[in-house]
């Protein structure tokens, strides 16, 4: 697995989204380095890590990183959530600190679930990715980016990175889809004793900012931060106030520390 160190200060893992590589953050990272040493994660057949052999689960990908990186904040967009949530509930002596970005425990909806989204949406997504996965990936971009104020700039920018770093691998994208249609998390946030932010975009259109109020409802320690006009990906859009949300969150840190 690729992970890329820079900058200085407190650590900070950033694990992108589905078809993603951690690139996607450049704007953020750009604004973070001179304060965090970001740790910029491409997941197992992802960007430049595509190559890499680990399987595509929370388990192995969590322990891998952890083996690598110092005591951090981890925040996580979208499918990287679910790996941030799964570090700080398997490992809270390695995550000092938690974010959310655009990220639910659970993505699909259920019965007792009814700010997922629709379980014929990803089964839509899995046959496509058999049938012209290019065709999908554009589909799945498009959603990102719709409800943004500047969405058309938006798709531009993830139509633009997603394939920056060579192809993800085929069968890898399956995996991601099968861990945000088939991962539920909501048990463990109860036992979330770290700080934590959770920040929706006011206009996503993936992960309904509700579902994230309703999740960050059971965290003890949550603040939540709702962007608006951001879609799906605020980073790319409203960068400064994403940046403004994390540092706020590291203060929190540092404050327990002390």
């Amino acid at each position: 697995m690729h992970i890329q160190t820079r900058g200085r200060g407190p650590d900070l893992v950033l694990l992108h989204g589905w078809a993603m590589h951690s690139g996607v953050f450049a704007g953020l990272a750009e604004r973070l380095e001179p304060r965090f040493t970001l740790h910029l994660v491409d997941l197992p057949g992802h960007g430049h890590g595509r190559d890499s052999t680990l399987p595509l689960a929370l388990e192995p990908v969590v322990e891998a990183i952890v083996a690598r990186v110092p005591r951090a904040l981890w925040a996580g967009w979208s499918l990287g959530g679910l790996f941030a949530l799964h570090a700080a509930a398997t490992r809270p002596v390695a995550v000092r600190g938690l974010a959310m970005l655009c990220a639910s425990p659970r993505f699909v909806r259920g019965d007792d679930w009814p700010l997922g989204m629709s379980p014929e949406i990803f089964r839509g997504f899995a046959l496509g990715l058999r049938s012209d996965w290019r065709a999908t990936l554009d589909r799945f971009i498009a959603l990102e980016a719709f409800g943004s104020d500047d969405a058309r700039h938006e798709m531009r920018m993830l139509r633009e990175e997603v394939f920056a770093r060579g192809q993800p691998a085929a069968h890898v994208l399956a995996d991601g889809l099968g861990l945000l249609e088939t991962s539920d998390l909501r048990e463990v946030l109860p036992t979330l004793a770290m700080p934590t932010l959770w920040l929706a975009g006011r206009r996503d259109r993936l992960v309904d900012p509700r579902a994230m109020r309703a999740a960050a409802g059971q965290v003890p320690r949550a603040r939540q931060v709702v962007v608006d006009h951001a879609g799906h990906a605020p980073f790319l859009t409203h960068a400064d106030a994403v940046a403004s949300a994390l540092d706020e969150l590291a203060a929190a840190v540092e404050a327990d520390a002390r």
